[in-house]
């Protein structure tokens, strides 16, 4: 990445009107403050290459079309709404981002450590990458490309619907609808609690997660579990291709489509009434 040699600086600073540092290159911004009365909004946009660090946020849309960002040890309150959109190669540590719509058709996203309370969080984005911190989002990655978390402590609904690559370790998810329409994604070593997990889904693989809640994976193409645990899953894989070894007890399954799962027991098999044949093979092991 080519920057400027010379390096602006704005230290301990407040800035409260429209577009305060529009187009700036190259600049550390330091312990500054972006409120006021003004009500200003595009603080930092069209801007590049800035190193942004112990800064406070109270003001709209603060980084638009910005390219090469560092942003670390500072807060967007929320009435920071719509406050990373249209960027690419950024990296966020240890912010706290509690604006809805905080991050918006950005490619190349590294978040670390961060505490996200932000609705439709990421959507249309590609190349965004959670390491550690916690996050809240109704509707978090619609429609996102290449999303991958690791030790993320998540909540909230409706989450990765449209998204294809995602790939979740070591993360907890309570959240509902998690995963429909998905292409591609992944998810190993992970607790996933809630109701209605990754129906309509593509190549879903679920590797030693602790599932939780009713009527999981129906409508799945391509499903595959391996060495899971179940936990109050009735009414599952309804209409799915799936292959499954599952290290529990399934409460109830109902009509799947094709392949096999083989589980420790079934409390109840539902079959019958079927709109699609039904020629999945249900094995007992012990």
């Amino acid at each position: 990445m080519k920057q400027t040699k010379e390096i602006k600086r704005y230290e301990n600073e407040r800035f409260g009107q429209e577009r305060a540092l529009y187009m700036t290159r190259s600049a550390l911004i330091r312990n500054c403050r972006f409120e006021g009365e003004e009500d200003g909004e595009s603080a930092l946009k069209e801007s590049k290459y800035l190193t942004v660090e112990y800064c406070f946020f109270d003001l709209r849309y603060p980084f638009w079309h910005v390219e090469g960002l560092h942003l670390r040890d500072s807060e967007m309150t929320p009435n920071c709404r719509a406050a990373l959109w249209y960027d690419r190669d950024i990296t966020i540590e240890r912010c706290n981002l509690h604006g809805i719509k905080a991050v918006r058709e950005c490619r190349n996203v590294s978040l670390r450590d961060c505490d996200i309370d932000s609705p439709e969080f990421g959507w249309h984005s590609k190349n965004v990458h959670l390491s550690g911190g916690k996050m809240t989002s109704e509707y978090a990655f619609l429609g996102s490309d290449g999303v991958q978390l690791d030790g993320v402590d998540f909540r909230g609904k409706y989450s990765f619907q449209y998204a294809k690559g995602v790939r979740l370790k070591n993360c907890v998810l309570n959240t509902k609808d998690a995963f429909w329409h998905t292409k591609g994604a992944r998810a190993e070593d992970c607790i996933i609690n809630g109701e209605y997990l990754g129906w309509y889904s593509e190549g879903l693989t679920l590797v030693r997660c602790h599932i939780k809640g009713t009527q999981p994976l129906c409508y799945c193409k391509d499903l595959t579990l391996i060495d899971c645990t179940m936990e109050g899953c009735d009414l599952a894989f309804e209409y799915s291709d799936v292959h499954a070894t599952v290290k529990s007890t399934i409460d109830s399954v109902k009509n799947p489509r094709s392949g096999r799962i083989e589980a420790q027991g079934f409390g109840e098999v539902i079959e019958g009434n079927s709109v699609y044949p039904v020629r999945c093979k249900l094995v007992t092991k012990k």
